[in-house]
């Protein structure tokens, strides 16, 4: 059977930097797919599709959190077979998207020596870690401080998550490079509760939010009465010296020749210490970073 027309190249590659808010947040990965799919048709964006018999879009996603947690970091990249404004993409393509799925940047894929354009595995090494922020209601200030002490202590802790291959063990607390109470983000919740700041590395296995609370129920018994409520604030490369998460796109904003661009729509914010309101959740955080 004679094959088709072979499919447009891509001309131009853009990462984009999107937010899982509110509801949204249990919103499998596959039904987000679905729904950038959908949003880049009603956008008019010009995207790139593979070859074959069943064409998908050129589109991949990186790092992307588990259902049930919001984000504010999520990243996804595009191939397109046009070059087009990245802030005319974002604009348009966060209009075609549900309120709590929204595009916070999309910079141009950057050039690497001998004009290529970097690939999709060199920006998932740049994502070395995350900071998360975890609000726990019913959670007593003075229980969490003395918890996140006691974890912090710890040379190391073991938990177990079940998983595709059975019961695994493995140790969170090396994975853990920070971890703060947050007691200016609490003041702004009417609710009782304590909200927890933590950076974690990128591991294997990884280690996840509840993994972590699981390390805090075992050293001091923390047990929170209803469901956390998790978000992760940023993923990066993390510098080792100050604990500091790095923008990830940093190095494709960088252009020979002219200064750093800045981050575009709600990112520029959230580059420096995101911050937005969640539907139903604490209203914006102050950045507070206290590393151990």
């Amino acid at each position: 059977m004679p094959e088709g027309p072979a499919p447009a190249p891509v001309i131009q590659r853009l990462r984009v930097r999107y937010a899982k808010r509110g509801r949204l947040r249990f919103t499998s990965h596959r039904d987000i797919s679905r729904a950038v799919e959908r949003a880049v048709r009603r956008a008019g964006v010009p995207v790139a599709f593979s070859a074959g018999f069943t064409p998908h879009p050129k589109i991949s996603y990186t790092g992307a959190a588990a259902t049930g947690v919001a984000s504010e970091a999520e990243y996804l990249e595009i191939g397109l077979t046009e070059t087009r404004d990245p802030e005319r993409v974002r604009t348009d393509l966060d209009a075609a998207l549900p309120d709590g799925i929204d595009i916070l940047d999309v910079v141009p894929v950057a050039a690497v020596p001998g004009g290529a354009q970097s690939k999709p595995s060199a920006f998932a090494e740049r994502l070395e870690a995350s900071e998360w922020r975890i609000r726990l209601d019913g959670v007593a200030d003075g229980d969490a401080a003395a918890a996140v002490a006691a974890f912090l202590a710890a040379d190391e802790i073991e938990v177990e998550r079940l998983t595709k291959k059975g019961r695994r063990r493995f140790d969170v607390r090396a994975a853990v490079s920070a971890c703060e109470l947050d007691r200016r983000a609490a003041e702004a919740v009417d609710a009782p509760c304590a909200i927890l700041r933590m950076v974690v590395r990128h591991t294997t296995p990884a280690v996840r939010p509840d993994d972590i609370l699981t390390g805090l129920r075992q050293v001091a018994d923390l047990a929170p009465p209803s469901p956390p409520l998790v978000t992760r604030l940023a993923q990066g490369p993390l510098d080792a010296v100050t604990g500091e998460l790095a923008d990830p796109l940093h190095p494709d904003r960088v252009r020979p020749g002219r200064e750093t661009a800045e981050p575009s729509g709600d990112v520029a914010e959230a580059a420096h210490g995101p911050a937005h309101a969640q539907s139903g959740e604490a209203a914006s955080v102050d950045a507070v970073s206290a590393r151990s």
